[in-house]
């Protein structure tokens, strides 16, 4: 902010609140809406693939709106970009939780993503810009902490405010959270200044949305219409792949295109890249599917489901802390093998879940898993970025982003697809071996309940093989999460080792 009169402490310390309270809003929207998707389901009558749209959609919408953050900044400027972030922000919570229909949930979710793209990186430019250097550390790790705790404080607080009131409550509770921090943005947030020059490749930033979003919807709506047997899947998968072909054709003609090639040069940026998609992948698409786990399968009430899921953030801010200390004394590929290797080990525990599994054995695991996340989450944005140019950060920064929120999405998409073919699968397996004279159902117990002889008895034989069938599928889920966390593994032998220290990380910890 070098055109703008810096803060003094007070305006400096209300600005931070504002920010951290923006930054927190957002947080606590990535893992909320989990533990109340069942809820949200029977509510607009939706199927398990179509209910994933409220998380896919929000994260799509913030994929794509994440990169031109920079150039929007500079254009319209910082204050009043951050502004109309946080006001969209809240505009689209409240209409998410007025929705009347999965139509109307999904399009609102989209919004809610477009406005809140914004609002991770400006909190840290804003941080940044309003601190002298000897204070930037500090204040860059009490935005980690919001940015923490909103992982941690979602499952709970979303479970609550489900029992206790309704899923709408949800997205409600950004309405105050919204007010407050626009309120004290607009009193002492300082004008920056504008660059009424500053220009986007809108050719290339049209064709990579218009990509990610056709790949989005294939992969969303691909189990429900039998894939490529559907025109419309074929349709999209067109339109995906023609529109990264000129994307590809423009980035490597145009003078300023939206991505500059010259940044894969650099493969600790490529390698990085490549992990940070795979490490979304799997994170997301494991909290997407422990809430119904829990709640479905387990019978857990929504509040005991969020208690259950929220030692896990607890687990990953206590690493940061430990790896934020180790980062530049430790090689960083170590701490990512130490990652890695928690990560994978959590799945493969998760591999032996059944129904009958204990709390303190989810929450154990749990918190592992999000060990092993803390322990990639600091180091891999320093070890991507660390060799760049310093021009380039701010660019690949988004990049970076972008890559982990489309892992993310995909990750998603396709664990859920998988889960709902395979309990469909397992079904017709496990039925070819359940006939009326297996000499089982002379016993008078089993005839009591799970008699095939009587419509009672088929409804709640067929209720227990459904039940084994989505076991054995979160199964097959969780060996495929597991087998992608080591598969990246060889990745590390790529990474160069950085060349030293701390200040890095504070550029993207998105």
């Amino acid at each position: 902010m070098p055109a703008e009169r810096a803060p003094n402490g007070g305006n400096r310390a209300a600005i931070t609140v504002c920010v951290i309270l923006a930054t927190l809003m957002q947080a606590l929207d990535t893992t909320i809406a989990n533990v109340a998707l069942p809820y949200m389901q029977g509510s607009v009558s939706a199927s398990q693939d179509q209910i994933d749209w409220v998380l896919t959609s929000y994260i799509v919408a913030a994929a794509i709106m994440t990169p031109p953050t920079g150039y929007l900044a500079g254009r319209f400027g910082l204050k009043r970009l951050f502004l109309v972030s946080i006001a969209g922000f809240t505009v689209a919570s409240m209409l998410c939780g007025m929705a009347q229909s999965l139509v109307e949930i999904v399009l609102f979710r989209v919004l809610q993503g477009l406005f809140g793209a914004a609002l991770v990186p400006l909190s840290q430019t804003v941080l940044l810009n309003i601190n002298p250097r000897e204070r930037q550390g500090s204040a860059m790790a009490l935005w980690g902490v919001a940015v923490m705790a909103g992982p941690v404080l979602g499952p709970v607080l979303g479970g609550w405010l489900t029992e206790a009131y309704s899923w709408r409550y949800v997205f409600y509770i950004n309405l105050p959270i919204g007010v407050l921090a626009f309120l004290g943005m607009t009193t002492f947030l300082p004008e920056t200044a504008r660059n009424a020059t500053a220009r986007l490749d809108w050719f290339g930033f049209g064709t990579l949305s218009l990509t990610i979003a056709a790949l989005q919807v294939m992969l969303d709506r691909g189990e429900e219409l039998d894939w490529f047997g559907s025109g419309e899947i074929v349709t999209e998968a067109i339109i995906g792949a023609s529109a990264f072909y000129l994307f590809l054709v423009h980035t490597f003609t145009a003078q300023e295109p939206f991505v500059r090639p010259s940044l894969f040069r650099d493969r600790n940026f490529t390698a990085g890249i490549i992990f940070i998609a795979i490490v979304g992948l799997t994170y997301y698409a494991s909290l997407a599917l422990q809430p119904p786990y829990l709640q479905n399968l387990m019978n857990y009430p929504i509040v005991s489901a969020g208690l259950v899921l929220g030692p896990r953030g607890v687990g990953t801010m206590g690493a940061m802390l430990v790896v934020g200390k180790l980062t530049g004394r430790v090689d960083t590929r170590l701490l990512l093998a130490v990652g890695l290797g928690l990560t994978a080990w959590s799945f493969c525990a998760m591999t032996g879940w059944t129904p009958d599994i204990s709390q303190m054995t989810i929450i154990v695991i749990g918190v592992i898993q999000g060990i092993g996340l803390g322990f990639i989450f600091v180091p891999l944005s320093v070890v991507t970025l660390s060799t760049m140019a310093s021009e380039l950060r701010a660019e690949g920064a988004g990049l970076y982003s972008l890559s982990r929120n489309i892992g993310s999405s995909v990750g998603i998409s396709v664990v859920n697809s998988l889960l709902t073919q395979n309990t469909q699968v397992n079904h017709a397996e496990i039925v070819q071996h359940v006939t009326a004279v297996n000499r089982l159902f002379g016993d008078p117990i089993i005839a009591q309940f799970w008699n095939p002889l009587t419509a009672a008895g088929r409804a709640a034989l067929d209720a227990m093989i459904t039940q084994q069938a989505q076991v054995i599928a979160y199964i097959d889920d969780y060996k495929l999460l597991m087998i992608a966390t080591l598969a990246v593994i060889p990745l590390l032998v790529v990474f160069k080792r950085a060349p030293g220290g701390g200040e890095d990380h504070t550029v993207v910890m998105e």
